[in-house]
């Protein structure tokens, strides 16, 4: 791992100390919590969507954990304004350790994709797919 690694760690330690879209959306369209229990990360996901029903406006998040878990909800709400719902579902693990841009050790994944489980999880639940009190991340993932 070279410079373009230590960068992208200064990128996550600036997401993680200064996150973005860190709060509570007045009025959300749906607003879900998860949590990844083996370390105890808790992320909550208000997402307010636009007058088609589809495409994400504004994103915000709250809750407490580790840099990872923390710095990867800051950078997802960033990303996901301007998305729908479709491109939401679609988004893999992959999708967030690009986005992370360093490599994520296996015990560190489920902190990783928590903002991203809580979002889909709450879209799934806005939609009527699912019915769930709140995201808990799986071993598989």
């Amino acid at each position: 791992m070279g410079i373009g690694s230590d960068m992208y760690r200064q990128q996550i330690l600036d997401h993680y100390k200064n996150p973005r879209n860190h709060g509570r959306l007045e009025e959300p369209t749906f607003s879900h919590t998860g949590e990844n229990p083996s370390c105890g990360d808790t992320i909550t996901m208000d997402v307010q969507l636009a007058d088609d029903g589809e495409t994400i406006e504004r994103v915000a998040f709250s809750g407490d954990g580790c840099a990872i878990s923390q710095a990867s909800a800051s950078m997802l709400t960033q990303r996901l304004p301007g998305t729908t719902l479709s491109e939401l579902e679609e988004m893999d693990t992959d999708d967030i350790t690009e986005m992370l841009g360093v490599d994520i050790s296996p015990m560190r994944i489920k902190c990783a994709v928590l903002a991203r489980q809580v979002a889909q999880d709450g879209a799934k639940i806005h939609d009527g797919e699912i019915e769930i009190e709140k995201t808990k991340t799986e071993d598989d993932d």
